[in-house]
């Protein structure tokens, strides 16, 4: 099998699992990742300078250690 049958499988069977019920558990799960992903980042910038403080005090209590 060449390439282009591989790839075609490939492409088949990615719509086999996204066409199905197994899929849209999959891709729910995947939108639930990525909105995660944005609250952490929103959630990291927002308390940037308080997790900046929070490090340096960290760090400073180890190194008098």
């Amino acid at each position: 099998m060449g390439v282009r049958g591989r790839i075609r499988d490939l492409v088949n069977r990615a719509g086999e699992v996204l066409g199905g019920e197994a899929g849209q558990g999959t891709t729910e799960y995947a939108i639930l990742v990525g909105v995660l992903v944005l609250i952490a980042i929103v959630a990291i910038l927002s308390f940037r300078d308080k997790i900046s403080e929070m490090w340096d005090a960290i760090a400073s209590g180890i190194n008098s250690l």
